[in-house]
């Protein structure tokens, strides 16, 4: 992936900040304990932790651009951690809840299950764990140049599985940003 994120970060917030996640983000928040600490992976401007964090809620933030961590802290007044989901070591942390929305849509298929299990080692027992996807068949590739992995639902039932996830509510919904996307959505709990 190229630094697109880090070169963009000032017009990916702009354009991704003022969205309203509440569509997509209550089932996520219904399944949630009072006072929850929510790891927010992908964070980008930092929308959905100034969300969640306005609903009672103890976000922190995760995510790979420097500039777009900066933004995001900013935005929200939580704390971002600068990483990679696929090589940070998830292991010396502990969070009730997961929110990885639209965070993992450039991790190729063959590598999903492996970054998933590495997050996924962030996530206290019983945990509950969002992810959502771009719908379809195969990868895209946008203008920026950006590969978008697209996924069917029924495509995550043996990686659900194997990562002993039970689906507790799936979503398909139109893209708010482009009509032309649809998003698989999956609240998740850790057995």
């Amino acid at each position: 992936m190229t630094d697109f994120y880090q070169a963009n970060c000032d017009m990916y917030f702009r354009r991704t900040v003022c969205v309203d996640p509440a569509s997509f983000l209550m089932p996520f928040a219904r399944a949630l304990p009072e006072d929850a600490t929510v790891l927010d992976m992908g964070c980008g401007s930092g929308r959905d932790l100034l969300w969640l964090k306005n609903r009672g809620f103890s976000p922190t933030g995760f995510e790979r651009s420097p500039g777009l961590a900066r933004l995001a802290a900013a935005h929200s007044g939580c704390r971002v951690i600068e990483g990679d989901f696929e090589t940070y070591d998830f292991s010396a942390l502990s969070f009730d809840a997961i929110l990885a929305s639209g965070a993992l849509v450039h991790i190729p298929h063959h590598r999903l299950a492996f970054v998933l299990q590495n997050i996924a080692k962030a996530l206290k027992p019983g945990g509950i764990f969002y992810i959502s996807l771009k719908q379809g068949q195969g990868e895209t590739t946008d203008g920026f140049g950006r590969i978008f992995y697209l996924w069917q639902a029924s495509d995550f039932e043996d990686i659900f599985k194997n990562l002993r996830f039970r689906v507790r509510h799936t979503s398909n919904t139109a893209s708010v940003l482009n009509s032309k996307d649809a998003w698989l959505g999956f609240v998740l709990e850790a057995l």
